[in-house]
């Protein structure tokens, strides 16, 4: 119910906006619902996927310049423009995620720079899409006949679309596909021994995350009615995840804060800093990079949990008073054999972890490996969860072969397993609540 009268409180603030708020803060809201569309889908790509990415602001322009283009050089209508930015950027996003995603560590945000330099000076070099001039004359909007040509026009259409991505990025995430993704922070590791396929989840929240971003580049060149490569440089992406990393990089509305506070704060310091110091210049990016470093060391989750801690729970009741039964699998008679262990050979260069193995786990039987530090005990187990493939030998489970089989092609026929260093995920929960830390 919390959850419930304060979406409905912010919806009455934002239906109320442009009727009592000059035209400055009107433009200010369009913007922050702009730049909260495309912070929402890093919540979802590095802030629960844990994968960073700086080059956001190449597919929002991806989005802007594709209707720019069709709009003025074909005549085709905006709207029929907005599937077709959707998808060119999916097809840009898979082709650009095959490839990054591949990477880990600090070469993921390293990939993740490069192509969004390379999409930047492409918008600025290809002539037909008007070079560093840009592209002018974009056409408005018509809803039902009705041109959208000022800011206060556009702003309802604006945040209508980020209030149904609200909705449905919290649905994604407490989806069975969103329990997958937020294992993804957790190690590859264990989600895969999970039943996770990680390479699926990885692309499609890079997908999602760079069709989120395609969008607010097409609301924004029919707001602007022109586009040019500027405000999707790399240093525009970075403002995209300092907006997150602010408001709370794991939290849907924290997005929706860090895109408000980094957006009013940058137009104040604009104003204020030149006033100050007597001269002009980009002076707020040496107050955001403070910032950030202050960010980092008080308030790492960002300020919407600390926001959360002032609001007083209440106990609520369950969503579902009689869920339906989960699906349980045949229970093979007592007595069968569910395991089958066969000359089980692994070999780390000329260490021989496990030779030759050989035992049979059956139906109802508890079966335990005994032996000190060093013995292979953990390699058997990462053998036949496919964590670590052996060298040689057959695996057989419920009768079929699975030696070859990935570690989440494994676990999804039935095998289980826990890790000797426990692999926990402190954003999930066993207790399925009303307000989990990690979809708010």
């Amino acid at each position: 119910m919390n959850n419930f009268r304060f979406l409905f409180a912010f919806v009455v603030a934002l239906a109320l906006g442009p009727l009592v708020l000059p035209e400055f803060y009107v433009t200010l809201l369009n913007y922050i619902g702009l730049y909260a569309i495309v912070a929402l889908g890093l919540v979802l790509l590095t802030g629960v996927g844990g994968l960073t990415s700086f080059g956001q602001a190449a597919f929002v322009g991806v989005g802007a310049y594709t209707t720019a283009y069709l709009t003025t050089v074909y005549g085709v209508s905006p709207w029929l423009t907005l599937p077709a930015g959707l998808a060119l950027t999916a097809a840009v996003a898979l082709s650009i995620g095959f490839i990054t995603l591949r990477l880990s560590g600090h070469f993921l945000p390293l990939g993740t720079i490069a192509w969004g330099i390379s999409l930047y000076y492409l918008f600025g070099s290809v002539d037909f899409l008007g070079g560093h001039t840009g592209i002018s004359g974009i056409p408005a909007l018509q809803i039902f006949g009705f041109e959208l040509k000022s800011g206060r026009q556009f702003y309802y259409l604006i945040w209508a679309m980020l209030l149904v991505i609200v909705v449905a990025t919290r649905n994604l995430l407490d989806s069975r596909e969103g329990r997958a993704v937020r294992a993804l922070k957790g190690g590859t590791l264990m989600a895969e021994s999970m039943g996770v396929n990680t390479p699926r989840s990885k692309i499609v929240i890079f997908t999602i995350a760079a069709l989120y971003a395609c969008l607010s580049g097409w609301l924004y060149a029919h707001l602007q009615r022109f586009v040019n490569p500027t405000p999707f440089s790399l240093l525009q992406g970075i403002e995209y995840l300092f907006m997150v990393v602010v408001g709370g990089v794991a939290y849907v509305w924290g997005a929706i804060l860090g895109a408000g506070l980094i957006t009013i704060l940058k137009q104040w310091l604009q104003d204020w800093l030149p006033q100050l110091l007597g001269q002009s210049g980009n002076f707020e990016m040496i107050v955001f990079g403070l910032l950030m470093i202050l960010v980092l060391h008080r308030a790492r989750d960002g300020l919407w949990p600390i926001i959360l801690r002032l609001i007083p729970e209440h106990p609520e009741r369950p969503r579902v008073a009689h869920a339906e039964a989960l699906p349980r699998r045949a229970i093979p008679p007592a007595g069968s054999v569910l395991l089958e262990i066969s000359n089980a050979s692994k070999r780390f260069g000329g260490l021989i972890a496990n030779d030759r193995m050989n035992f049979k786990v059956r139906s109802a039987e508890i079966m335990a490996l005994i032996g000190p530090n060093g013995a292979g005990k953990s390699t058997m187990f990462n053998g036949i969860s496919g964590v670590d493939p052996l060298t040689s030998g057959e695996i057989s489970f419920c009768g079929e072969r699975i030696e070859a089989l990935e570690a989440r092609d494994i676990a999804r026929r039935g095998i289980s397993r826990s890790f000797q260093h426990v692999r926990l995920l402190p954003t999930m929960s066993v207790k399925r609540s009303h307000r989990r830390p990690s979809a708010w």
